[in-house]
Order: structure tokens, then sequence, then C-alpha cells
């Protein structure tokens, strides 16, 4: 039996916990998910809340490693992870609106897609830091949100950066870039670089996290491609914080905002707020 779909119907259930206010303004925004791969399942997440309106932005293909934790089936492997993730948020919802750019961003596109929608989410992969500083001050430029997410073991973390943010990517990576010059290191060595910014929340972190992030960053310094351990709690638990701190910033609610950011370990059984520094 074919049943018609109705978007009334989709968000009924959402009721008492989101006011109908909320659940307009979630309606009427564009979010931009950049990165398709951990961004999966926020945009999942997002779509069953209520978001209707999507720019997906990912220039890769779905590969059987990724289902463990990313929002694709057996069937996309060989696939465009956009038009995949497309196709899954239109299983949900065949009204909404979904814009699928299988391109990676940079310095042609970035400024334009980042026009177009309300707020940004990003994961675009670290090893791009180009790409991922580039994405952050252009969104801070146009005045606008965003949201970025780490997958962290059997946990996540979220930071929110507002237009007016001080403490941002960009920022502290050019702090961290100093700091391994002035140890004597490369400064454009990612994992020199990204091995600083890690020991700003090392205390925060499991140990089994840690152990992990020493592991890959030590076989990147020998020039050894590693693919960073990522599980399904993760991605979800990723998900779980993106879209209510993107509904609380769309109510009107305080969300937590750099320099501070929500940090959920399911391996210590809490969720709490660290500040960068």
């Amino acid at each position: 039996m074919t049943v018609a779909f109705d978007y009334q119907t989709l968000v009924t259930r959402n009721k008492g916990y989101i006011s109908a206010d909320t659940q307009l303004a979630i309606g009427d925004a564009t979010l931009l998910i950049a990165g398709c791969g951990m961004g999966s399942a926020p945009a999942i997440c997002a779509a069953r809340t209520g978001f209707r309106k999507f720019i997906l932005v990912d220039g890769d293909v779905v590969d059987a490693h990724n289902l463990n934790r990313q929002f694709y089936s057996h069937s996309d492997i060989g696939k465009s992870k956009v038009e995949c993730l497309r196709r899954h948020i239109l299983e949900i919802n065949p009204d909404a609106e979904v814009e699928a750019v299988m391109a990676n961003l940079d310095a042609s596109n970035t400024a334009r897609i980042v026009g177009r929608c309300d707020i940004v989410f990003d994961t675009v992969d670290t090893v791009d830091l180009p790409a991922v500083i580039r994405l952050h001050e252009e969104t801070a430029r146009q005045g606008k949100s965003l949201f970025t997410a780490i997958n962290v073991g059997f946990g996540a973390l979220v930071w929110h950066l507002p237009p007016d943010a001080t403490v941002t990517w960009p920022s502290l990576l050019a702090e961290d870039t100093e700091k391994v010059r002035a140890a004597g290191g490369d400064p454009n060595s990612y994992a020199e670089v990204y091995i600083s910014f890690v020991g700003r929340l090392a205390s925060s972190l499991d140990q089994e996290v840690l152990d992990v992030v020493d592991s890959i960053l030590s076989q990147m310094r020998e020039g050894k491609p590693c693919p960073a351990p990522q599980l399904a709690v993760g991605s979800f638990s990723a998900a779980a914080l993106a879209v209510s701190m993107m509904h609380d910033h769309l109510a009107g609610y305080p969300v937590v905002s750099s320099p501070s950011l929500v940090l959920q370990s399911y391996r210590a059984l809490q969720t709490k707020v660290v500040t960068i520094e």
C-alpha cells in the first residue's frame, strides 16, 4: 500500500519536545553537510527531526570500510556518497529539497555554497586542512553558525562556532603551527600540528582514544596511509549531539559555544563541557 507523504505526520511525535515555532524554523533552515562520510548520520538524524532543505557536499564514493559507521548500505558501495545520502533522505521525506554536490570544497566553490545555506555542519576530513580553514573562515565572514564534530571512540565531540567566535579552527591551528615551529618540528606536517591540537584536549579524552590517535599519527609521520579507526557509536553520538545543539540554536536557547565544546564518552558514561585553552 502506498501512503502519501505528509510532513506534519512526520513531525507529529516531536510535539512536546520541539515547539511549533522551532519546528517551523527547522523546516525552513537550509543545512549544509560538508563531508558526507561521518556527516551522513547527522544528515539522517536531521531529516527525521524535520529538516527538509539540504546541501550535501563530498567528492568521495562509498567504500566497504565505511559501512561500520556511516549511514550507507552494501548496495551503495562504489557509488557517490552525496547521491546515496540524497536518496536515503528522500526515502524519509520525499518532499525534501536535497542538492547533491559531488565535489570537494575548494577556493572556487566554498563561498557560493556557504552563501546558500543557513547552518553549516562540518565533517570535512581534517587531513585537508586548507579546505577546513577556508570553510570556517568563509562561514564566519558570511555571519553564519557552524557546527563541527569529531568521532571520538565510544563517543564524540561537537563544537559550535558562532560568527563572532574568537577561538576557531584557523586560530588554533595557527597557534599549533607556531608551537611546532618553535619546537624545531615541521610546521607543514599535518601530523605534527594535529598532535599539538589534540594535546589541548588530552586530559578530557579516554585513554584508548589517546592510544589510537598516537598510533595513527606515528604512522602518518612515517608517511604510511592510516585510515583512522572510528565506530558507529561515535558517529551516532555526533549525530545526536549536533542535531540537539542545532535545535537549541534555532529555538533561541543557550548553546555551548567556542571556546567550549561538548564531549560525550560512553566509555566514561558522561557528557561534559570542555573549554579549549
